[in-house]
């Protein structure tokens, strides 16, 4: 495969693995269904993005690609992508290693799931600054499939490893606060604050080549 593909494949695993895994809104309402309701509840909640995300893309992708031709405004955009990784990266090593309080019996949907990704900020800030760009300068520099093939990985990995908590979580109360979710969660740190700084080297590429 060549290293293009592969860089798109590695990307969209990255940041999937590490939005699946930090702890945050969805998350939290994926452990306290599968808690409540069982594993099913879980993976119903876990698979939300998989409907609310594709209207936030394509408007990202089209308010982009009106930009495209500006290179301070990609250079803008991919500083801001660079440190909303970096901040993703911070929340990710500091996240703390807790079950969801005051968990209700009470049912937890597909829909509750689709409302809680629709009302968090994160996605809208993550396809603005982070997602669009790369998507839109996969697509010019290497044609259909590497966009394809990150948001394949993404989603795979954003759905899979909140469905893999859902699952170790089911089993063990005590994964939550064990050694290799901590591990994890600053191993996916590491590997985000990298990506941010290679976003910001790309900002500051674009802006040098307009001075």
């Amino acid at each position: 495969m060549p290293d293009p593909y592969l860089s798109s494949l590695l990307a969209g695993a990255v940041l999937g693995l590490s939005a699946g895994a930090a702890p945050g809104p969805l998350l939290t309402l994926v452990l306290t269904e599968t808690l409540t309701q069982g594993i099913r509840g879980g993976i119903r909640v876990a698979m939300a993005p998989l409907l609310t995300d594709p209207p936030i893309i394509l408007l990202s992708v089209l308010l982009l690609a009106e930009l495209a031709r500006f290179s301070w405004a990609l250079g803008i955009l991919s500083a801001m992508g660079g440190v909303v990784v970096l901040h993703m990266a911070r929340q990710t090593w500091t996240a703390p290693m807790n079950l969801p309080p005051g968990v209700e019996r009470r049912s937890l949907s597909l829909r509750k799931g689709m409302i809680t990704n629709l009302l968090n900020p994160h996605p809208y800030l993550f396809w603005f600054g982070v997602g669009a760009p790369m998507l839109l300068r996969d697509y010019q520099e290497h044609g259909v499939l590497a966009p394809i093939l990150f948001l394949s990985s993404f989603y795979c990995c954003i759905v899979g490893a909140k469905v893999t908590v859902a699952l170790l979580t089911a089993r063990s109360r005590a994964f939550l606060r064990g050694r290799a979710y901590a591990l994890l969660l600053k191993i996916l740190a590491l590997l985000l604050g990298l990506f941010g700084l290679f976003l910001l080297r790309d900002a500051w590429n674009l802006v040098r080549g307009l001075l």
